[in-house]
């Protein structure tokens, strides 16, 4: 022992002084990539590492050797088996007829009477191993793995009927498609002038544009330019301009000019299309315009969005009661 550390002091020390004579090669030479670490530090981690492992190496052996000198020294005496006294019939057809519990089934516990015909035929330092067998639910349990490994393969791979990871995606995507239409367009058909938005979207402008050219286009003509209703193109508004007002002159009307109320025949989803293509039509300054009529509407409002209430009560009763 005392050479091994001897050893280990003599491999230090030379690690130090290779270090010290490195330092003018350190600052002179230029510093690379890596841990932050020259060849020097490098060189000396792995001179550390190496001592480690040694020490560690020699300790084990030296261990070992003792344990095998100790053993030359005071061998242990081997002992044959034990000799037990034969049972008698009775005795031995009574421990064959006592059944174990089903806990000690499971567990694959035997009892301690017969330890001895589990004891294996070598020993360490007087230790002993027994022959235990592996335990029954730990066969059921790896058995039952393999059978549904079997069954998942064939159920899923091999026969295709069940559907692997992808296609489950896909089809719940699809599903989740179909439920985000049916919410939008139920929660579509619940929009009214008060909650109507603004929506520049080519879809809903598209849609707008149909609407309008199937309904609209005889009193307001095909450009919004006005025949017998307004024109709807320039900054001057007869019931109120913005989004809510406009929504709700189409939903209910103005009776007593000839404009119907469009409640009935258009669903709310539709009515808000309509509203919005006619709010994109502002500025488009089409041949033919008529004159403005109403009121001038400006954006920057502060009653950009409220409706003309006041104004439009009496038509608003007028459409309830018919």
């Amino acid at each position: 022992m005392k050479k091994i550390k001897l050893l280990l002091f003599s491999l230090f020390l030379s690690a130090a002084t290779y270090a010290a004579d490195q330092k003018t090669a350190e600052a002179i030479a230029p510093s690379q990539p890596g841990l932050g670490l020259n060849q020097s530090e490098l060189l000396i981690v792995l001179l550390l590492l190496f001592a480690l492992v040694l020490l560690f190496v020699s300790i084990t052996l030296l261990n070992a050797f003792k344990v095998m000198y100790q053993e030359q020294l005071n061998p242990t005496k081997y002992t044959g088996p034990v000799k037990e006294a034969r049972l008698d019939y009775d005795s031995w057809l009574k421990q064959k007829t006592v059944k174990p519990s089903i806990w000690a089934k499971l567990l694959g516990l035997k009892p301690i009477e017969e330890e001895k015909n589990l004891v294996i035929d070598h020993a360490y330092d007087g230790i002993k191993e027994l022959n235990n067998p592996v335990p029954a639910w730990f066969n059921f349990l790896f058995y039952g793995t393999m059978i549904f490994a079997a069954c998942y393969l064939f159920y899923y791979h091999i026969g295709g009927y069940g559907e692997l990871q992808d296609k489950e995606y896909e089809n719940e995507m699809a599903k989740a498609k179909v439920e985000k239409t049916a919410y939008l367009e139920k929660s579509a058909n619940t929009i009214d002038e008060n909650s109507v938005k603004a929506d520049n979207t080519p879809t809903v402008l598209e849609e707008g544009k149909t609407i309008f050219n199937a309904n609209c286009v005889v009193c307001h003509g095909d450009k919004g330019q006005g025949v017998i209703g307004p024109n709807l193109t320039d900054d001057y508004w007869l019931h109120g301009g913005g989004i809510n007002n406009v929504f709700k002159t189409i939903k209910y009307g103005v009776p007593e000019k000839g404009m119907i109320s469009w409640e009935k025949n258009l669903n709310p989803k539709q009515i808000s299309a309509v509203a919005n293509f006619i709010l994109s039509l502002h500025g488009s300054n089409p041949a033919g315009a008529k004159a403005p009529q109403g009121e001038k509407y400006e954006a920057k409002d502060v009653k950009d969005n409220e409706m003309k209430a006041a104004k439009d009560s009496v038509n608003q009763a007028d459409v309830t009661k018919k």
